[in-house]
């Protein structure tokens, strides 16, 4: 049986950054960053990400990404009042699908704090079936990889 066991990674397997300012509510009772705040943190890289980019548009584009998978696995603690350097990659791209892979580094941290993913599935907004990627999502998703 061969170990599998996650284990951290560098910055530069990353190919967009982005800084999350941490929040005294995201501590828990023991002191650091709570689990499910890692997966807020995700969202909002990915989605933040896309946005800026012009290839989301979450009030009235065509198609919305719904998650189906998310994962996360912990290697070091972040706590308030760190501030987190998110890195993001896009390992699969789909017809319209999409796995976004997502690395968190304590400020100028060289390997990841913790690291995940999550897919999303693209769909019509009004149908909620999938959905072919549109143009732009596509080639902003395509520069992650």
């Amino acid at each position: 049986m061969s170990d599998n066991k996650p284990q951290p990674e560098r910055r530069s397997a990353y190919r967009a950054f982005q800084d999350i300012t941490t929040r005294w509510m995201d501590n828990d009772a023991y002191g650091h960053v709570n689990n499910v705040v890692y997966y807020s943190w995700f969202d909002t890289v990915v989605n933040g990400h896309l946005i800026r980019e012009g290839a989301l548009d979450i009030h009235n584009g065509e198609v919305i990404g719904l998650v189906v998978e998310t994962q996360c696995n912990y290697f070091a603690p972040l706590e308030f009042p760190d501030l987190v350097e998110a890195g993001l990659r896009v390992a699969h791209l789909g017809r319209s699908s999409v796995r976004y892979e997502v690395g968190l580094f304590a400020k100028g941290g060289e390997t990841t704090a913790a690291k995940g993913h999550f897919v999303h599935v693209y769909v019509d907004r009004a149908t909620r079936r999938p959905a072919e990627l549109p143009h732009k999502l596509k080639s902003v998703l395509e520069a992650l990889r």
